[in-house]
């Protein structure tokens, strides 16, 4: 693959798994050529870490289901762990336990704490709202048995990655809205949050190893008839109040058709006075936190997101630090004076 920008080296290995991957058409193929793409970049668990599949029977909205789900528990973890509940990306239409289980162990061992992964549905099958109930209702599961699971359920965070970030988003507008489970933080890495896509980025950055192209046709595989919508559980850039959600990290690929996505949600966020942090991984592109293990800048945009969820849980009475209160910024942007970075 050749691109006109400059592309972080980290990204080598990232980017060879996706030249393999994107030679697959067959949607079955995708399916598990994705779980191949995940495996690409994955290592071994830590040392003494427990991971677990199983169910939970969740009362859904159209009607009760077992969600399968992983939960990882790093060896050092007493009981009543916080929690974060991770969603796996795919565009809505594939991934699985397989593929975001790299991420999912990787975010157990560097914030030390338990991590839950839902294996939602996937459109085309299951269409909006499918996907979403299914995580809210592994959330509300984990909250409403934190005991038996030995999760301290005050302490329950979310993180999604593009079409988890969409999931992890909607989340929290939905918890907010049915008063409930309390959602801890939410960190949403180069997340896909609407169907219009008419922002710069989309323009700009059309043909990077994500495509817009590909974007588009997820989200008409998603909505189906229902597109173009006004619903934000769908697509929460579309919500009309953005107030009294959880702390937000928020990070996006610079090189990365879906950037103004993330800006913009950010400035919504903080403009309704909610604490965030907003970060840009230079130079980088969508699924660079898989890339962890390629070299060292891959590494800390990692960690950050990491870092971020330590000082929620480590302190839950000190508000996280804005973007504008940092002395050591990194690749942390004050968005109130960045409307939009869709160009390099």
């Amino acid at each position: 693959m050749t691109f006109p920008w400059p592309i972080h080296p980290d990204m080598r290995e990232l980017l060879a798994a996706k030249e393999t991957f994107a030679k697959l058409s067959d949607a079955g193929a995708q399916r598990a050529g994705w779980n191949n793409y995940a495996n690409a970049l994955q290592r071994e668990y830590p040392a003494g870490m427990t991971v677990l599949d199983t169910e939970f029977p969740c009362d859904v909205a159209d009607g009760p289901r077992n969600i399968p789900v992983r939960i990882y528990r790093p060896e050092a973890v007493t009981a009543q762990s916080p929690c974060v509940v991770y969603l796996h990306g795919g565009a809505f239409i594939k991934g699985s336990l397989e593929s975001g289980d790299p991420i999912s162990w990787g975010i157990a061992d560097h914030v030390g704490c338990v991590v839950v992964s839902v294996d939602y549905r996937l459109a085309p099958e299951h269409p909006f709202p499918a996907g979403v109930e299914d995580c809210y209702a592994a959330i509300s599961y984990i909250a409403a048995h934190g005991r038996e699971l030995e999760i301290d359920a005050r302490n329950i965070a979310v993180w999604g990655d593009s079409a988890g970030g969409n999931m992890a988003a909607a989340c929290c507008l939905m918890a907010r809205d049915r008063k409930g489970p309390p959602i801890a933080a939410q960190v949403l890495i180069y997340p896909c949050l609407t169907d219009e896509l008419t922002a710069a980025s989309y323009r700009t950055y059309a043909d990077a190893p994500v495509t817009t192209a590909s974007i588009d046709r997820a989200w008409s595989l998603y909505l189906g008839d229902r597109r173009p919508t006004r619903d934000p559980y769908a697509a929460p850039l579309k919500a009309t109040d953005f107030s009294h959600l959880p702390p937000a990290h928020i990070h996006e690929a610079q090189i990365d058709c879906l950037a103004d996505d993330s800006v913009q949600y950010a400035e919504r966020l903080r403009a309704a006075g909610n604490p965030l942090v907003f970060r840009r991984a230079q130079d980088m592109i969508h699924g660079f936190v898989r890339a962890r293990f390629t070299g060292p800048g891959a590494r800390s945009e990692f960690d950050a997101p990491c870092g971020f969820l330590r000082g929620i849980f480590a302190n839950r009475t000190r508000e996280p630090r804005r973007t504008d209160e940092t002395a050591d910024r990194g690749g942390e942007v004050d968005v109130s004076r960045s409307p939009s970075r869709a160009g390099p």
